[in-house]
């Protein structure tokens, strides 16, 4: 059985993606709060790709 990179293509790294899920589930943050919380953690990316 091989190992699917479930975000292969996308402009972020899959660590990164899955973190932003997990912060917009566990703790229900706007898209806002999350490019808030990335940020901090120099991060750089916009509301609306979050939203995508």
């Amino acid at each position: 059985m091989k190992n699917l990179n479930i975000y292969a293509g996308y402009r972020y790294p899959a660590q990164i993606i899955s973190h932003v899920v997990w912060l917009y589930h566990r703790f229900t943050l706007s898209f806002c709060d999350i490019e808030e919380l990335l940020a901090a953690r120099s991060i750089v990316v916009s509301y609306e790709t979050i939203r995508q």
